[in-house]
This record gives structure tokens, sequence and C-alpha cells, in this order.
């Protein structure tokens, strides 16, 4: 009797789990041996997550891609089939591997062409936590990632769920680069966090205000982004874990990923504390937390516990507390967790008033701040906090002291500035530099130094770095790092590899601004497979060579005002305009090249050319008495611009024929969310001042008045 209840029960649960691995063959690959073989199919798509239908990146059909397994000792096999028109690329992020299946194109891996397949093959030899996106231009914001899965050799008894977060943008993901180079506030508008006057006068905070524009400082702000959604597993709501047939008092190991291109999660949970056991695949000392941020690209193992009947929600939500997505664990009625509320931005910019000196440098206070122990966001949480977990409690169950050998000390600066929205090291793009030379068999030490407002993921390809967080000989190991402002933390890897391996933010739109570090092996030799390796490291660059362009045109019952820029990250070539309705307003325009210098570009030297037209106009003189050109000149001239406290532009120029010209304005004081005040003076006796109310991110009302062309009312339109 009890041989055929065996066999019931093997056919109950042997054959499925056959027809499942047949199924697996058959559709994407399958395990040969100590072979595992899977067949990724990029393709382009469209998904409709808000009622709009807009263009994503799938892999295999969904977003995010399948979760690839693997257990430590197989060999991957990975065919990567390019059914896209524009090439693309795949970086195993976290995972030991030959350098040339890095992923990364052009530095390490050939791009994947259109149509066309590529082949990875590689050893694993780790196990734990990991994901795997593109690498090419900014495909992974548009869906193309997924998880990669390595199991230990020794069967896990406890149920597991993976958990990959993400951030999701109807946008296209170039116009969201492009608006964050051209410093439009139009996701603060949507997030609720301009930190206008109107606000600043009814919480009591417009001296915080004042302060915060006097020392030529933006808004507040602790996300770059505007997400239409945020997902777990590419929805909102999972509650697909329920076929684990979780019961009360069961353990369940959680893999959670941050997948998203530019959004840290806070993490809580409905049934209690979390027991973090890994951090980016390596194992560390059980700890329990009653909440923790998961940085960009980071990984955490967790253990949570289902405590009673019912199912309870596993809430994720975006730093800036804009949004979430809930994963349930459990079967019966829903627990919620309890939901972080708005945060309090002025508390925030009243702390980073005192944190920022007027020329731009960061005011540490005498603090020593590392490891996130030290968390001043927290001036702007509300909530009752518990224990919060921070680098420090991670505490690696083996040793990880690296083996003797020379030691090189790096030291890196993370700068930049959100009022042109640059981002480097050193105050030096990727393309800035010449790449790090490091040799095979010795140690690097890396301190970094967090000099922005931002916080930044620093990720290191192809190694493990011990965080050396006062855990000794026990410090753990990472391969990405969360540094807050003001914050100064050491890591250190052994030189092991060969090749070229890529060191930066893994905020996408900060990485393409060029916040980040080639580290090359010397003696290491040219890929043949990436063509000329200068040709190669030219396309490499041209990440954070991009130029965005911007348009604001005005159509008002007094004419036209407008302007076109160019821009990257140091040169700007603009054209505005001024155009009256008839010759007695005359016609205007001003064309100016020019090179922004300093850490915090507030200088803007250039050269342009002045062209304007009026007829009939009175002959006068300017402040410093010449004879004023309002009615006809054609000149070129120099010139510098310098933003000035409260953000007003300093313009001074002269022109080949020794005209003289001092100019001040400003076009964006934020008197309420959505309404601005723009104005102009000049030496030449010349002036404006105006309102635009914001309607959408391309369409306004606008008012001014004009020394010249008198009083207008229209439309605005801005690109």
């Amino acid at each position: 009797m009890k041989v055929f209840f065996v066999c019931l029960l093997a056919c109950g649960i042997v054959l499925p789990v056959l027809a499942q691995m047949h199924h697996q063959t058959m559709e994407m690959g399958g395990r040969k041996g100590g072979r595992v073989v899977y067949h990724l199919y990029i393709r382009d798509t469209t998904v409709n997550y808000t009622g709009k239908k807009v263009n994503a990146i799938a892999v295999n059909g969904t977003i995010p891609g399948p979760t690839l397994y693997f257990t430590e000792g197989d060999t991957a096999e990975i065919h990567i089939h390019n059914e896209m028109m524009m090439e693309t690329s795949v970086h195993w992020h976290g995972l030991i591997l030959p350098n040339k299946y890095d992923g990364v194109s052009y530095l390490t891996t050939p791009p994947i062409k259109a149509m066309e397949t590529y082949v990875a093959t590689f050893p694993i030899i780790q196990n734990g936590t990991y994901w795997y996106h593109s690498h090419t231009m900014l495909q992974e914001q548009s869906g193309q990632y997924g998880a990669f899965i390595i199991r230990k050799r020794e069967p896990e008894l406890m149920k597991e769920y993976t958990i990959l977060l993400s951030d999701w943008t109807n946008e296209k993901p170039e116009q969201v680069q492009r608006r964050l180079h051209n410093a439009t506030d139009w996701y603060a508008i949507k997030k609720r966090s301009v930190q206008d006057y109107a606000e600043a006068i009814k919480h009591k905070h417009f001296g915080t205000k004042l302060t915060n524009e006097r020392k030529r400082m933006l808004a507040m702000d602790v996300s770059d982004v505007y997400y239409d959604r945020f997902f777990a597993n590419g929805v909102q709501q999972d509650e697909r874990s329920k076929d684990l047939g979780l019961k009360p008092g069961d353990k369940v190991h959680l893999r959670i990923i941050n997948g998203s291109s530019s959004t840290y999660f806070w993490l809580t949970y409905a049934g209690g504390r979390l027991s973090v056991t890994a951090n980016d695949g390596k194992d560390v000392e059980p700890v329990e937390v009653d909440r923790l941020i998961v940085g960009t690209a980071e990984t955490y193992d967790v253990v949570v516990t289902i405590p009673d009947k019912g199912s309870y929600e596993f809430l994720a939500t975006s730093e800036d507390r804009t949004g979430s997505a809930s994963v349930w664990l459990g079967e019966g009625e829903k627990m919620k967790a309890k939901p972080l509320p708005r945060l309090d931005y002025f508390e925030g910019m009243k702390m980073m008033n005192d944190m920022m000196k007027g020329n731009g440098e960061m005011n540490d206070m005498g603090m020593q701040m590392t490891h996130q122990v030290m968390d001043m966001n927290t001036v702007m949480y509300r909530e009752t906090i518990g224990k919060t977990l921070n680098y420090g409690m991670l505490r690696s169950p083996e040793k990880t002291t690296l083996p003797e050998g020379p030691m090189k000390v790096l030291r890196f600066n993370l700068t930049g500035n959100m009022n042109r929205y640059v981002w480097t090291i050193d105050n030096k793009a990727v393309s800035e530099t010449d790449r790090i030379l490091i040799k095979k068999g010795e140690n690097v030490r890396i301190i970094l130094y967090n000099g922005t407002m931002m916080r930044h993921p620093m990720h290191l390809h192809g190694h493990f770095f011990r965080l050396l967080n006062g855990q000794g000989d026990y410090a753990p190991l990472k391969n990405t790092v969360d540094i807050m402002p003001m914050e100064t933390d050491t890591l250190e890897f052994a030189a092991t590899e060969s090749g070229d391996w890529f060191f930066h933010c893994h905020i996408l739109y900060h990485m393409m601004s060029g916040m980040g570090r080639i580290f090359h092996y010397e003696d290491s030799p040219p890929d043949p497979d990436l063509g000329d390796p200068k040709k190669a490291l030219q396309k490499v660059y041209a990440d954070d060579r991009t130029l965005y362009p911007m348009a604001s045109v005005g159509l008002e019952s007094n004419g036209s005002d407008g302007e076109v820029i160019v821009a990257n990250r140091r040169y700007r070539l603009q054209t505005e305009w001024r155009i009256g309705t008839d010759q007695e307003k005359g016609y205007e325009s001003e064309t100016h090249f020019g090179r922004y210098l300093g850490r915090m570009q507030f200088w803007l030297p250039y050269i342009g050319w002045d062209f304007r037209y009026r007829r009939g106009g009175v002959t006068e003189k300017t402040l410093f008495g010449q004879e004023d050109t309002k009615n006809k000149r054609s000149v070129l001239c120099l010139g510098v611009q310098y933003t000035l406290p409260f953000l007003v532009i300093a313009d001074a120029r002269v022109d080949m024929k020794g005209y003289v010209r001092l100019q001040l304005g400003r076009e964006d004081v934020p008197v309420t969310s959505r309404l601005r005040f723009n104005f102009m003076v000049n030496t030449d006796k010349e002036y404006m001042a105006g309102f635009r109310y914001i309607f959408t991110k391309y369409f306004g009302l606008s008012t001014h008045y004009d020394s010249d062309m008198g009083f207008g009312a229209g439309v605005t339109f801005n690109y």
C-alpha cells in the first residue's frame, strides 16, 4: 500500500516538474548536464500601464524579462537574440565572469547589432541574488532587465520568492534625460514638491526659501524623475506568491532586487521585522530591522515570517514617497503595511542650507559621516522610525581580508550640480579622463567622498569590494555602495582580473552624464572583437558628450519672444529673439556660444552676434553715456555670464564697436507651484517683467511688459 501511495506521489510531483522542465527546454533552453541554456529574445513592444500606449523593450515578451536560474558550479550558455532595429547589450550585474562577457558595449563586449544573435558562455562560480540589464543608451529604463538567481549547491529547505523592483515612465527615456539637463521643474510640479514662495509662506519657511536661493540652489529633492508607476515583478500589486502555499508560521526567503533606473525604495513588512541575510549576493550575519532602504542596483536577501492567517503586505515605497509597489505574502484577509507619509521638503531645505556654502561647496560642520549611519534625511521623515538598517550593521560570516600585495590608494570626490544636471568625479566626466591603470596582484583601495546633495549608488563591474565599515576582518563584500551626501566611504578589492572594468554611479541619468571611471589592467591586450581600440573607446565616451536641445517660443499680442539652446556638459549655443508686431517695435536676435567654467558652472564666457532693427525710434544715451543702438546694430561681441545669489544671471559684454552692456535677469522665480515670474533690466535702459502659468510640460499662458514692445499676453510653448 505504501508503495502505491509513493507512486501516486511521484506521479503528482515529479511528472509536472518534468513537464515544466521540458517546456523550459523547448521555450528557452534548459539544463544539459552542468550547462544551463537560455534564449533571450529582445524585442520592441508597446505597453499600456496608465491608459496610454507607449514604446518599451521586452525580453521574451515580458517586462521584466524572465528570471534566469542557476546553481553554483553550472556553466551558463545564454543566447541573446536582438530582434530590434538598433544595437543592444546585456550586462550581468554582480557576476564574476570573463571580461569579454561583461556586456558594456564597445568597452568589454561588442554591441549586439540589429537582428543578430550573441552567445555568452561562462562558468557560474558564485551564488546569490543578481540581475541583468542593458548597458546600451537608456534601454534599461524602457524595460530591458531581469533577475539572475544562483542557488547554492546545497538545496535550501525554506521557500523563496524573487522581487524585482523597478520604476516606469510613460515618457521616452531620451526626453527624460533631455529635460533633466535643461533644468525643467515639470517633474517637481508632478510630484508636488516645487517648494515655491507661496508654499514657503504658508508653511512659515519664507526665510528658508530666501536662504536657499541666496545660496544659488534649486529646490530640495530626493529623486530626479517623476515616475508614472513603480513595479514589483512588473505589476503594482503582486499576489503571485500565493502559489507558494504559505501558512501561518512559515518563513520565506525574499530575494529583493532594485532594478530601477533611478529610484531608491524603502522596504517595510506588515507581518513584522525583516531579517537581512545577504547583500549584493553575499551572505551577511542575520540582522533584524524594521525597515531598510535599497539603493538603485543593490540586492538584499531577507527572511520574513507569516505571523498568522492572512495575506501580509511587503511594501516598497519610493524614497520621494510619490508611489509604491506591493507583494502580498500568505493567504486570507489582506493586512496592509503602514504607508509612509509625504516628506517635509522645507525641513530638508533648511538642512541643505546649513550644509551648503554660498560657492556651492559642502560644509560638513565637522561631522564624519559614513556607511548610512547618520541619515540626515530623517529631518524630512514624519513617521516614527524603528530600527533601520545601515551598512555598519552588515558583517560577513567569513573573513574577507585581501591577499598580501601592494596597496594602490585612489581618492575620488563625487561632484556635480543639479542646476545644470552635471554629474562627474573630481569634476571630470569619463570622456575627460584617462583610464585608471591597475596591476594584477595588487590591492586597490578607493576612498569616496560625496560632495553633492544627491545619493549615488556606485557600482564596480566584475569585482566584489570590501566595504570598510568597522567590522574588521569581517567587512561585508559588495559590488554597489550607496554613498550619501557628505559621506566618506572606503572600499578595497583585490586586482585579480584583466581588461577594462567600469566603475560608475548606477543612477542611469548620472552615469550617462559622466559620473564614472574605467579601470584598466596593465598589459591587457585589446580585444580584437571590439575593432580599433581608440574608435571603440570614443563610442564609450559619446554617452556623456550628448547634446541636449531645448526651445521656448512665446506668441503674445505684442509679438514673439523665444530662444533655442543646444548644450552639453560644458558648452552652450543659444539663440534668442524678440519680434514685434510692426517695424516700429522692430526685431532683434542674439546668438551666443560659450563654455561653462568651475565645478558649479556659475561662469559662462561667450562670443556672440547681435542683430537689431527698429524703424523710427528715438536716439537715447545708455547708462554709460554711449549712444544707444536700439534702432540698428549688427555687431560681434564678447561677454561673460555669472550666476549671482538668488539665481540671477548677470551678463557683461562689449561689442566690436566698444559699446558696453550690463544686464540682470531671471526667468523662473516660482511664485506658486505653476506660476513663474521673470524679469530683465540692462544699462541700455531696456527692461522687461512678466508671468507664465504652466499648464503642461509643453504649454503655458504668459504675459509680460517690454520697454520696447509694450504689454502683451498670449501663450508659450516649451520643448
